[in-house]
């Protein structure tokens, strides 16, 4: 009994292995002819080149630097004028709230941040910028300032400050 059962089991092996792989074995063999792997050669290595720092003499790009000032020829603010008590305050603070006339000259009525009122004609400076008056309206005083640049030169500006409801 123990002998018919290993002869069936290894009949039932041998019939298991052998020919019926040979198919995928032709396919795999012939699926693999076409493909042929291509490399793209490798680029080009450059010869380094060696490079002499020679730039002590020049300023450092690091260490803040004051600019060239231009001189400030031309147009000048006149710093030796008593200053008035409304150029202690920045023109963004100011607030015009009414206009009124005395004697035939019209005045702006100027509002400060402390709340302090204080009347204004064309010719009077307000503001931090040398704004000098110009023109006084219904609804608006026009002013020229006078203002420095990083390079040290002045130019002209005009402002406006509008009568506040």
């Amino acid at each position: 009994m123990k002998r018919l059962a290993s002869i069936v089991i290894i009949l039932g092996l041998t019939g298991c292995g052998g020919g019926g792989m040979e198919d995928l074995r032709t396919f795999v063999a012939e699926t693999g002819k076409d493909m042929q792997g291509k490399i793209e050669p490798l680029p080009e290595v450059k010869v380094y080149e060696p490079f002499t720092y020679e730039a002590f003499d020049l300023p450092d790009p690091f260490k803040p630097r004051k600019l060239s000032t231009g001189g400030g020829g031309g147009m000048q603010p006149d710093l030796t004028r008593p200053k008035e008590p409304l150029e202690a305050f920045s023109l963004e603070t100011l607030k015009m709230v009414g206009v009124l006339s005395r004697k035939g000259v019209i005045h702006a009525v100027i509002k400060t941040p402390d709340n302090a009122i204080y009347h204004v004609k064309k010719g009077n400076y307000v503001g931090q910028n040398f704004g000098l008056i110009t023109q006084i309206g219904d609804s608006q005083v026009s002013l020229r300032e006078i203002v420095q640049d990083s390079a040290g030169d002045w130019s002209e500006r005009t402002s406006t400050l509008i009568l506040q409801e």
